[in-house]
């Protein structure tokens, strides 16, 4: 498997690039994970989107939104950290996350806050973040906030 990682403001994102993010979006966070959820919040426009291009199928294979500080919390963000499940256990997720936070010192050099799904605790922990908050739901689904300073 042969990714190219490559990051766009909303505002450059192509129509091809776009439908692959939310159709990965959807397959993964509403229909994998059962869970209906209103995924389009009006935060994309505003955010720079991190792509893992599969350059074998032509597809997005893994993604982050990368929020800048003061749209979801007072500190920059990564969220919608999502895999396809064709590329899981190939060490893809820790990839996307090394990059996400390398964009985010590289866009915004400031701290990352995330919410967190409970299970993946440790992945972000392996990452240093560390949990600031009590176990909250969000969407029927276990969460914590991380921060990494």
């Amino acid at each position: 498997m042969n990714l190219n990682w490559y990051y766009k403001h909303f505002r450059n994102l192509c129509t091809t690039e776009l439908y692959q993010i939310l159709q990965l979006r959807c397959e993964v966070f509403i229909v994998e994970q059962n869970c209906a959820f209103q995924d389009l919040d009006d935060k994309d426009f505003k955010c720079h989107h991190l792509m893992g291009f599969d350059t074998e199928t032509q597809k997005v294979v893994a993604y982050t939104r990368i929020v800048p500080p003061g749209l979801s919390y007072e500190e920059a963000s990564i969220g919608r950290v999502v895999t396809s499940p064709l590329v899981r256990k190939f060490g893809v997720g820790k990839e996307l996350m090394k990059n996400s936070i390398e964009l985010v010192e590289e866009l915004y050099g400031s701290s990352i806050k995330i919410g967190a799904q409970l299970y993946l605790k440790g992945f972000y922990e392996s990452f240093g973040f560390v949990q600031t908050s009590e176990i909250y739901l969000e969407d029927g689904i276990e969460h914590i906030e991380m921060l990494k300073d």
